[in-house]
């Protein structure tokens, strides 16, 4: 939201928001360009005749007092994806979605186009090196980036975001159960992306993995009429401490690593086929992706030692990193440190989806926030429990201080090298990442 924000003034909009929380770094960037509303939350008076729209985030809920204003008023109320298919509908969108890649395939795509100086809009999930933001509306270019999210789109519209973007090219990465709270079975979720594949436009495109036997399954299945370009993993591998990615035309070197980032490699040089861009032009600018902020973000490094920050908190991002981390660094000692911070994952019946998801890793430390799960209304949760469904042995923390001190005094006993992946899509409770240090 505070991306639209910026993004909307820069257009030369007049733009006022309100919030009862805003964290860092929304709040110095809003607080640069004048954005940051005078008081931290929600007042009526705020919402006045005079107003175009209100666009609605998922942060409010329906007993919004501006919410509610607006209505009073018989304001335009758009949620956020119903607005950027409003700023859009005379373009080419191109939708990323899928459970699991999107934000890192859509990263690859706008940087493939930044490197060839190709202008596009785009909306992405996570901060790019050399961006200043991460919404970018214009009255001129042709296409439009989206990343595809399938959460629901506002308190008062429980449609998926992607849902309302009707793309004209679109991706789907895969399917692995999420979002429980909303989708609270296999088949509740799934039918969501069946109902994806039906809102492309008539004649458009769809790049899908292909080894996903449940998304080529819905796939076959689709009424729509739209060309498909399925996809699966390249042949790749390690030398000299370099990733070599296998194409039909050229060996390609890549700063990114691990099975699925390959996979996302594919689905990204498809999708800029589609935009024009060639296999040439894709292989030379890929090669220099280094990767997007929290999607196994380099936090510090000694000698001996790399410390990464995660965005994973899906059993499948937690198993495909896991995997991934342990493949590139293999005589390295590999510690997850994982967070259950997500509705799903701190949810009981959902916590055996975790299954073997740690299992690559030498060593596994779980933390969760008892005060979480109770603010999310969810029956408590046991370091039992949470033992028991990752099926091997894991270390369950509940204090930031009891974990940070235990993870200091297991890595001072290693002998080699480590490799530390922090996961998740919270800040487990509050630990300082810019001072942390293994040993």
């Amino acid at each position: 939201m505070h991306n639209l924000a910026l993004a909307l003034h820069h257009q030369g909009h007049q733009v006022t928001g309100s919030d009862d929380e805003i964290f860092e770094p929304s709040k110095s960037r809003l607080e640069e360009q004048g954005l940051l509303p005078r008081e931290i939350g929600w007042y009526p008076e705020n919402i006045t005749r005079d107003l175009d729209f209100v666009i609605l985030g998922m942060h409010a809920r329906e007993n919004n007092p501006e919410l509610i204003r607006a209505g009073e008023l018989g304001l335009k109320v758009l949620s956020y994806p119903e607005y950027i298919y409003e700023a859009s509908r005379n373009k080419t969108r191109v939708v990323i979605g899928g459970s699991h890649g999107k934000t890192t395939i859509t990263s690859m795509i706008l940087h493939v186009c930044h490197y060839h100086g190709v202008e596009i809009d785009y909306l992405v999930g996570a901060q790019l090196q050399g961006f200043e933001r991460m919404v970018h509306i214009t009255d001129e270019n042709e296409f439009i980036l989206i990343e595809g999210d399938e959460y629901l789109s506002s308190p008062i519209d429980r449609r998926p975001k992607f849902h309302l973007y009707k793309p004209n090219i679109a991706l789907l990465s895969g399917i692995a159960w999420d979002h429980i709270n909303v989708f609270p079975t296999q088949e509740n979720y799934d039918a969501q992306f069946s109902a994806f594949l039906e809102t492309i436009e008539p004649g458009g495109a769809l790049v899908y993995y292909s080894p996903d036997q449940r998304l080529s399954e819905i796939v076959a299945s689709s009424n729509n009429f739209f060309k498909t370009f399925p996809y699966e993993t390249p042949e790749w591998r390690t030398e000299n401490d370099q990733v070599i990615v296998s194409f039909p035309e050229f060996e390609v070197p890549v700063k990114v690593f691990g099975t699925h980032n390959v996979a996302n490699i594919e689905g990204a040089r498809l999708i800029c086929n589609q935009m024009g861009i060639v296999n040439e032009q894709f292989y030379e600018a890929i090669s220099e992706f280094s990767g997007a902020q929290k999607r196994l973000e380099l936090l510090y490094e000694t000698e001996d030692d790399q410390v990464f920050l995660d965005f994973a908190h899906a059993p499948s991002k937690v198993r495909a990193t896991t995997e991934a981390v342990k493949g590139r660094f293999p005589n390295h000692e590999v510690m997850i440190c994982l967070e259950l911070h997500t509705f799903s994952s701190l949810n009981p019946e959902f916590l055996p989806q975790y299954n073997g998801a740690l299992d690559a890793a030498d060593e596994a430390w779980v933390f969760y926030s008892p005060k979480a799960v109770a603010h999310k209304k969810l029956p408590p949760l046991s370091p039992t429990d949470v033992r028991e469904a990752f099926g091997r042995e894991v270390r369950v923390f509940t204090q930031t201080e009891l974990l940070q001190s235990d993870l200091k005094h297991h890595s001072e006993s290693v002998k080699k090298p480590i490799v530390m992946v922090f996961m998740s899509s919270g800040n487990f409770g509050g630990l300082d990442f810019a001072t942390f240090r293994l040993r």
